[in-house]
């Protein structure tokens, strides 16, 4: 008598959602590269309304401008950023002996982040905003903002590491809010000390949420 063939237990559902999530962020990134890059006239238009008034207010106000300094060279900087990035590296290292490509995969991947903004910034070449009166200074080009891409790729990968390994509700929610103030927050500094033009914010926003986007795709093909 023989054993009816068993079937294979159905695959897990093919990730749709983030595959598509994924191809709106590059869709939506290289428009707007691509204008940055031709200078579209009512893109410059606001940028330049933009930055006219928080520079005003930037002047009027020194006490938030000092804040506004602190928290983008010191809380918010991109080598701040990176050395928390890195400690993560260290800790799934040696606490997550069982897992160490994830510490292997975040490392690459924020260095690849970093590396990708790099060469952007130097492709676009986009000037930075110039004031008689500047409040700050900052060099290398302008688009996109380095400072809001690391900070973005950066805390959506930790966040994203705390919901895969099973961190308590309250801290993951707790994670989530400090995330969502940081990468808002730094991304109005530089508008608002008058280093970066807005639309290169929502650029370093939408190039660390792809960054954020593809990792998390690439390693769950390597752990479905």
């Amino acid at each position: 008598m023989q054993t009816p063939p068993v079937d294979s237990p159905p695959r897990p559902p093919q990730p749709r959602t983030a595959l598509r999530v994924t191809w709106a962020l590059a869709l939506c990134s290289a428009l707007l590269l691509s204008l940055v890059a031709v200078e579209w006239r009512p893109l410059t238009g606001l940028d330049d309304d933009i930055a006219g008034t928080t520079h005003r207010w930037a002047v009027d106000e020194p006490g938030i401008t000092h804040a506004m300094r602190i928290l983008t060279d010191w809380v918010w900087d991109t080598w701040t950023m990176r050395l928390l990035c890195a400690a993560v590296v260290v800790w799934l290292w040696f606490r997550r002996g069982d897992d160490r490509w994830t510490a292997v995969w975040l490392g690459v991947t924020c260095l690849l982040g970093s590396l990708s903004q790099q060469a952007l910034k130097a492709a676009v070449d986009r000037a930075r905003p110039v004031w008689p009166d500047p409040v700050d200074s900052a060099h290398y080009a302008a688009f996109p903002s380095g400072h809001a891409m690391t900070a973005t790729f950066v805390c959506g990968l930790l966040v994203w590491l705390l919901h895969y390994y099973g961190a308590a509700r309250a801290a993951r929610l707790a994670a989530l809010a400090v995330a969502v103030v940081s990468v808002a927050g730094v991304g109005v500094t530089r508008v608002w000390l008058g280093v970066h033009w807005a639309t290169d914010v929502v650029g370093g926003w939408l190039l660390g949420s792809l960054v954020v986007a593809v990792a998390v795709l690439v390693h769950r093909r390597r752990h479905p």
